[in-house]
């Protein structure tokens, strides 16, 4: 029989999103298919110790916020893996965890992991990783780079403006002035650099503003201010290199005002309907941006797109790309292409292919 393809899974990291990472690497390790490929897990501690060896997801689910599925799972690693060791390297050929590894599987959400950081020293170590390089992963966890591109680009985007942290704590009462009569309100305010919702706050009126303000600045030194819309929220997933495909659309209900952290992965009332109740004109548009706006930060592997369509005019307004997206069980990522006739388990098969496919293109390159 031939050998296995070792996986080398890294999740954790030192981002706010940590435990979101540990509940996608524990979905993906169950699925993954075991005929063909062994599991290497690599945990990352949230001040950026790495383990390996053991249960490195167990270890880390002892201190996560949000509970694993199957906090006992022992088949979530291989049988042969060595003891428990620690260790702050990031020179991964020379870490006794990675000799054999043929591919990377980084499930590493927001900064040091989906930003460009992690890829930066897989592509110094040579070594083939599932998603999109360095220069995607860096634009797409920027939304205020990626919002400039895909204005360029010609995508349609709703009214935001950009505000450094230190600008607002020098002159709020400028940077008020601006939001009031350049977006208006309602608006919302965000980290330029992280996902899962984290940080993010809908501001009513001027009196809520600072307060919204102080709590992005607290995840970013740059803020993104957009336009609060009344419309609906949807999401396309995308897979593929140069030639990517898209999956159907979903649309996504909250049960709080909008798709919040508690609404993403803490209160299960929310709504996924998937695929998405709209007329096929409007979910071929979407699908259409969505593989517009993975080109144009060349984007590669995975990628999961998020729109906006006003409830008044029907406009869609692309709102940002997330390059290693949620992967639970209950993330829309898996869920619209497992409605779009690709399984979980399938759906990561392909993700590895894409990787190996992709690390072989480009070894042809002159150094």
């Amino acid at each position: 029989m031939p050998r296995k393809i070792r996986v080398g899974m890294i999740f954790g990291g030192r981002s706010a999103e940590h435990d979101v990472s540990l509940r996608s690497a524990e979905a993906i390790m169950n699925a993954i298919d075991r005929d063909k490929f062994e599991i290497v897990p690599v945990g990352i501690t949230r001040d950026g110790r790495w383990i390996s060896g053991g249960n490195p997801l167990l270890q880390l689910a002892d201190y996560s916020q949000l509970p694993l599925a199957n906090p006992d799972s022992e088949r979530l690693v291989g049988s042969s893996l060595p003891a428990r060791q620690e260790t702050p390297t990031l020179d991964v050929r020379s870490s006794g965890w990675a000799q054999d590894v043929d591919v990377l599987f980084p499930v590493l959400h927001g900064p040091w992991g989906e930003d460009g950081t992690v890829q930066g020293m897989l592509e110094l170590a040579n070594v083939p990783y599932v998603g999109s390089g360095v220069l995607a992963s860096a634009v797409g966890m920027d939304k205020i780079t990626s919002k400039q591109l895909f204005e360029r680009a010609g995508l349609p985007v709703a009214p935001w403006i950009a505000v450094l942290r230190r600008d607002w704590r020098r002159d709020p009462d400028a940077i008020a002035e601006r939001v009031e009569r350049e977006i208006g309100y309602p608006c919302f305010t965000k980290p330029a650099n992280l996902g899962s919702s984290l940080g993010i706050d809908k501001v009513h009126h001027a009196g809520e503003l600072a307060a919204a303000m102080d709590e992005a600045a607290r995840y970013d030194r740059k803020i993104v201010i957009e336009r609060g819309l009344d419309a609906r929220e949807f999401e396309v997933s995308v897979l593929g290199n140069d030639d990517p495909v898209t999956s159907v659309a979903g649309e996504v209900e909250s049960i709080n005002e909008f798709y919040d952290f508690d609404a993403k992965y803490v209160d299960d009332r929310s709504k996924l309907v998937i695929p998405a109740p709209i007329e096929a004109s409007v979910m071929e548009e979407m699908r259409g941006i969505a593989a517009s706006a993975f080109k144009a930060i060349d984007a590669a592997g995975l990628a999961r797109v998020d729109f906006f369509m006003e409830r008044s005019t029907g406009q869609v307004y692309l709102n940002e790309i997330n390059t290693i997206p949620g992967f639970t069980q209950a993330s829309m990522y898996p869920l619209l292409w497992e409605a779009s006739g690709l399984s979980f388990q399938d759906l990561v098969t392909r993700l590895v292919e894409l990787a190996i496919e992709r690390h072989g293109e480009r070894q042809g390159w002159p150094g």
